[in-house]
């Protein structure tokens, strides 16, 4: 264990972003035989999923960069919906069942193109674009970027604080590189303050923290609404061990210095700001476009470029349509997915008298199936490396522990789970027996941002989406 099988890669980068799929940003991908949109004589794309009253909303154009706050819906119940078991037919009438209220119930058929993002689009048909990466389970953003680092969500099925001080049986791939002495880090984009905070009173010190905070807030759903969405990092999805992980934390200033220096550690997991330019609603996506064109320049233009294969990837769909249906998974474990509604059916009686609006939120968010059997929806996926095949389009099978899969093959490293011991490592997207095919980085398209503000539009303070308001109970913040 531990030993190197794949030498021509020192460094592995993953950028997740946040909250789209696939047919999202790269349904209107064309001539790289990728399975985006089927598109009619008005070279519009044909899908449609019916409303509460039949009528069809057909896939539209985004007319705008920025997101409608909290519409579309991933909730585990919302996405659950939109799967429709199997039909896919229920990306609006989630958005009314869940949100009854709101005007924007059709948003989740939107979509953008490269007119929108030039950046992306160029790095899909540049570098190896896999379509049919699947995001990890029917959920949000806790539950699947758990998968990323442990093979499992271990029970965790919302981005509430409920379920979160616990710890997977086989620990998380940052144990596993620990113990052999593989260097990794998460880079990330929260305060200066608060990492220093962090690090000054240690783990142990936030760990009792958090377990003190939970257990005056878990009667009270009501107060949660200021800690739903509160993900700095991703490492820290698994509180329990952050004592371990805090010494493993760096700001994005110090990712760009070890990029230009070629000082990356074997793996590293980079963060966006999930308040700011994560792409999660409301924020105006060409933010997170940026943000991401810098990452993956700095990367290529970095001295550890030529020994380098970096991820860019989406931890999950954000409720938007994608006209593929998730298929079955193994299981990871035997955990079945917990919510704040199963706690003693006297106690939720009396919070339901108590806190009748917030207790109707948390059943919105959380109804539906309890078990981790299969795929949530398609995700952008893109491979980034000197020697990514060039043009070419995977149309493997893969989700977010395929990438555990690749640091086991790579570093001879046990499965965590039974997920990522049944995943495929995307080395089809490499070419290791061949001299690479982009040693000498290729020129990308600028990002939309940074055209906009060429053409005298707003690059820093995008337009605020229509009448938003805050959910009703439970309000959504970033990193949902």
């Amino acid at each position: 264990m531990g030993t190197e099988a794949l030498p021509q890669i020192r460094h592995v980068v993953v950028l997740m972003m946040e909250n789209h799929s696939f047919d999202n940003y790269l349904g209107m991908l064309r001539d790289r035989g990728v399975d985006g949109f089927a598109l009619g004589p008005d070279h519009e794309p044909l899908a449609t999923c019916p409303d509460l009253a039949g009528a069809p909303v057909r896939a539209f154009h985004q007319p705008h960069t920025w997101q409608v706050r909290g519409v579309p819906t991933q909730s585990w119940r919302a996405t659950h919906l939109q799967r429709g078991g199997g039909s896919l037919d229920g990306f609006v009438t989630s958005v009314q069942r869940t949100d009854p209220t709101t005007p924007h119930y059709r948003a989740g058929m939107g979509y953008w193109d490269e007119s929108d993002l030039p950046f992306y689009y160029g790095l899909a048909r540049t570098f190896p674009v896999a379509d049919r990466w699947f995001c990890s389970c029917l959920g949000p953003t806790f539950p699947n970027r758990r998968f990323l680092i442990a093979g499992t969500a271990h029970g965790l099925m919302d981005d509430l604080p409920f379920h979160l001080v616990d710890y997977p049986p086989g620990g998380t791939v940052f144990d596993l590189l620990t113990r052999h002495g593989i260097s990794w880090i998460n880079y990330h984009s929260a305060s200066a303050r608060r990492a220093a905070m962090q690090r000054a009173f240690g783990g142990g010190a936030l760990n009792v923290a958090r377990r003190a905070r939970l257990a005056g807030l878990r009667w009270v759903p009501e107060l949660l609404s200021g800690l739903q969405g509160n993900l700095e990092f991703t490492a820290a999805l698994y509180p329990l061990a952050l004592a371990t992980v805090l010494s493993h934390l760096r700001s994005m200033d110090q990712f760009f210095a070890d990029a230009a220096a070629g000082t990356l550690p074997a793996f590293s997991i980079v963060d966006p700001s999930f308040g700011t330019n994560s792409e999660e609603d409301p924020q105006d996506i060409q933010l997170g476009e940026a943000f991401a064109a810098g990452v993956i320049r700095a990367v290529m233009h970095g001295r550890g470029w030529p020994e380098t294969m970096l991820f860019w990837v989406y931890d999950e769909h954000g409720g938007y349509f994608d006209h593929v249906a998730p298929p079955s998974a193994v299981p990871p474990d035997d955990v079945l997915a917990r919510s704040p509604m199963d706690l003693p059916a006297a106690v939720v009686w009396l919070l339901r008298r108590l806190f009748p609006r917030q207790m109707v939120s948390l059943a919105e968010l959380d109804g539906g199936d309890r078990h981790y059997d299969r795929y949530g929806f398609r995700v952008p996926a893109v491979v980034v490396s000197p020697y990514a095949r060039a043009g070419y389009t995977s149309h493997e099978l893969f989700d977010h522990t395929s990438i555990l899969k690749l640091l086991q093959v790579k570093w001879n490293l046990p499965s965590l789970t039974r997920r990522d011991a049944a995943a495929r490592a995307p080395l089809d997207m490499l070419d290791l027996d061949h001299p690479p095919a982009f040693l000498h980085p290729p020129e990308l398209p600028a990002p939309g941002l940074s055209a906009r503000a060429g053409a005298g539009g707003a690059a820093a303070d995008p337009p605020q989406p229509g009448p938003s308001r805050p959910r009703r109970g439970l309000r959504r913040t970033g990193g949902q």
